[in-house]
């Protein structure tokens, strides 16, 4: 995958889908919005004298679009949206949602929208 791509992608589920939490998201489009998401946050966290704030601003700004992607990579798996909530158990829920969101897709459609081809 280019640069390219992956920033089409970021931009795409922050513009486009900054609301969206219906239809499914594959692991790939999932994983380069979070990898994406930690750089800048880590390039926000290096600039001197408001590298506290920032990534917690920005993570502010991203939190919809962050879920919006969670719940519809949650779908692509067969599972309900509302399981990220288990990231609000300290520690080990961000691990169980991770561990969810990492698993492949169904292959066949389901309620939440028709399998990638």
């Amino acid at each position: 995958m280019d640069f390219k791509a992956v920033i089409n992608n970021y931009m795409e589920i922050v513009t486009k889908k900054y609301f969206c939490f219906t239809g499914r998201a594959d692991r790939k489009s999932f994983w380069m919005f979070v990898l994406v998401n930690f750089v800048i946050s880590f390039v926000l966290g290096l600039i001197p004298g408001v590298g506290k704030f920032l990534p917690a601003v920005y993570s502010l700004l991203v939190l919809c679009p962050s879920l919006g992607v969670t719940c519809r990579r949650l779908h692509d798996t067969g599972k309900s949206g509302w399981l990220q909530l288990i990231a609000l158990i300290p520690v080990v829920g961000v691990i169980i949602v991770l561990i969810m969101c990492a698993q492949p897709a169904k292959d066949a459609d389901n309620k939440f929208g028709e399998a990638d081809a």
